[in-house]
């Protein structure tokens, strides 16, 4: 029986590591991607290019 709970501890370790690793890393580039598109919002309303459809 303490094999099996050693077990699950390590699986849910592992699986609690990798997605804090995902989601820090996904919240990064999502972060980065707001910045980016902030920043051509910006470019694109002081040079006045507007979007064209």
């Amino acid at each position: 029986m303490g094999g099996i709970l050693w077990a699950i501890i390590v699986v849910l370790f592992v699986l609690w590591l990798l997605g804090f690793l995902a989601f820090h890393i996904g919240g990064g580039l999502i972060h980065l991607l707001l910045v980016v598109a902030v920043v051509l919002l910006i470019v694109n309303l002081l040079t006045g290019r507007g979007a064209r459809i």
